[in-house]
């Protein structure tokens, strides 16, 4: 079973490195081009809901994805490709009802989204949520068909499969900048470059669902047919899952609709809130799926009484490995937030007011690090036990908390600051720390409410552990930063990456040794693999 999940584990791990690499690839060439400008400001909230759609139904470890695995883990491959048929009818034409109503109600939904917009990026916005509006049907044909293959020991395409909508817009960019070149970065060129930048988005949402269908067939789980059979005890099983776990997960995403509705009265807010959280989501969806995709199944393997010891230890072992790889990272970006943003980001449209702003945003990002990953280990041991009840409940209390944050960390949604950076980046900043506050309280709730359903864990063992690693991860964070500032770097590129290579570096180094001597196993496993693998 361990070298099953280990060879799971680097399957997935090349795959989604590959994806988050093309990714990060997407983000620079989007910021080459349009920097914080009209154009990609716009598209922030433009794709908050066909994004939310595309990440909540879509995503690897998503609802639709995680309740397929739960489901058809258990069963033969022939009752599979029925259920998948049968969700895949019931899910498609309720999603056709949700693209029509994109395409019609554009207007209104942006103004809900970002009621601070001028004139201009709402219209704009407005239009490339039109775009856009197609996703949401291919966004649950995605997540459900990749739930299958994972249940089917497919792990290779649903976790590379991201890269193909990375190169769809990398290649509608290049397309724009052939024709149009260095004028692409002008004022006058903003509508053409938001269009583009929506159209190639949803370009690469289709290939996604594309891809999968040979993959599909290739199972034995493809019926390209129309099966209305809600009656099915497997598609009742799922629709169980999937229905409480999407309204959590929906949840957690209304929580972005509450940040860039307090953002809009903040001029290029949405646009540093997006490149930062590129920044943090490319490591943070490489470990998710390296530590989640492989633990889900067995997970929802272990759901009898007799197996609550082994479920147990499997949880301890998500978690801990969570915060072994999330403080370090979490303390890295805290101690070279704007190094990292400038090395990544700074050039074309992108000047050093921008890796400023994001910069502030990303160390935002790094304080709630561990919990992200933390909270998500949570949520799917609940899917697993069939509960998406409790994930729906917390989520769900966790809205009025960040809103409550938000007005408290930026003092309304129309800040009276306007156009001052400094003050623009505390409240932008002040969004960002509400997240992790809601995150913080959601992951400790969750875990409280898992111990009285699994009948006692042992917490405090837990915490000292934890404990125990974040010692070392701040240790490791304030060496990073005294370098980083002791030294005397050398301009350009060159330096940035000399610094940001060495200065990581001998954080990592420290954390290495200080958690080897703290005894906690997940740890010291950890550490072994990497010399291992290097």
């Amino acid at each position: 079973m361990a070298r099953s999940l280990r060879r799971i584990a680097l399957i997935v791990g090349v795959a989604t490195a590959l994806s988050k690499v093309a990714g990060l690839v997407r983000q620079q060439v989007i910021a080459a081009a349009f920097g914080v400008g009209a154009a990609y400001d716009a598209y922030n909230y433009a794709y908050v809901l066909p994004g939310f759609l595309l990440i909540l139904l879509g995503g690897i470890n998503g609802p639709f994805h995680s309740a397929m695995v739960s489901v058809l883990a258990r069963r033969p491959r022939h009752e599979g490709a029925h259920v998948l048929a049968s969700i895949n009818t019931l899910v498609g034409a309720g999603l056709i009802v949700v693209t029509v109503l994109l395409l019609v109600a554009a207007d209104p939904l942006i103004d809900l989204v970002g009621p601070g917009l001028d004139p201009e990026r709402h219209a704009l916005a407005v239009l490339q949520l039109r775009w856009m509006a197609p996703m949401a049907l291919f966004a649950g044909l995605i997540g459900l068909g990749f739930g299958a293959l994972n249940a089917a020991d497919v792990f290779w395409l649903p976790s590379v499969s991201p890269l193909l909508s990375s190169v769809a817009v990398i290649g509608g960019i290049g397309l724009l900048w052939w024709q149009l070149g260095s004028s692409i970065t002008l004022p006058a060129t903003a509508v053409i470059g938001g269009v583009v930048l929506a159209a190639s988005t949803t370009l690469g949402a289709i290939l996604q669902w594309l891809i999968q269908l040979p993959a599909l067939a290739k199972e034995g789980l493809n019926r390209l047919q129309l099966v209305w059979d809600w009656r099915d005890p497997g598609v009742r099983e799922v629709l169980q899952v999937m229905g409480p776990a999407t309204l959590s997960s929906g949840m957690l995403q209304i929580n972005v609709f509450v940040s860039l509705f307090f953002a809009s009265g903040m001029p290029a807010a949405a646009a540093g809130l997006g490149y930062a959280n590129l920044l943090v989501q490319t490591p943070l969806g490489l470990l998710s799926n390296v530590l989640l995709v492989p633990l889900l199944p067995v997970y929802a393997r272990l759901t009898a009484p007799e197996d609550r010891p082994e479920l147990i230890g499997r949880i301890r072992q998500g978690l801990m490995l969570s915060n072994a790889t999330m403080l370090p990272l979490g303390a890295l970006m805290v101690a070279l937030a704007v190094p990292i943003v400038a090395l990544i980001y700074q050039r074309g449209a992108f000047d050093r007011g921008a890796a400023a702003l994001v910069g502030q945003l990303l160390m935002a990002y790094g304080i709630g690090m561990p919990a992200y990953l933390g909270r998500d280990v949570l949520v799917r041991v609940f899917y697993a036990l069939g509960d998406g009840n409790t994930p729906f409940r917390w989520s769900l209390a966790g809205i009025g908390l960040n809103a409550l944050f938000c007005w408290a960390f930026t003092g309304g949604p129309t800040p009276a600051w306007g156009n001052q950076l400094p003050m623009l980046n505390a409240g932008a900043a002040g969004l960002v720390l509400a997240t992790v506050a809601v995150n913080l309280i959601t992951c400790a709730g969750l875990l409280l409410a898992l111990s009285r359903r699994l009948g006692g864990l042992p917490l405090r063992l837990w915490a000292a552990d934890s404990g125990k690693l974040l010692l070392a991860a701040v240790a490791g964070g304030a060496a990073c930063w005294w370098l980083s500032l002791a030294v005397a770097w050398p301009p350009g590129l060159g330096g940035l990456l000399l610094q940001n290579v060495i200065c990581s570096g001998l954080a990592v180094g420290l954390y290495g040794l200080l958690t080897s001597l703290a005894g906690v196993p997940e740890a010291r496993q950890l550490l072994q693999m990497v010399r291992r693998r290097a």
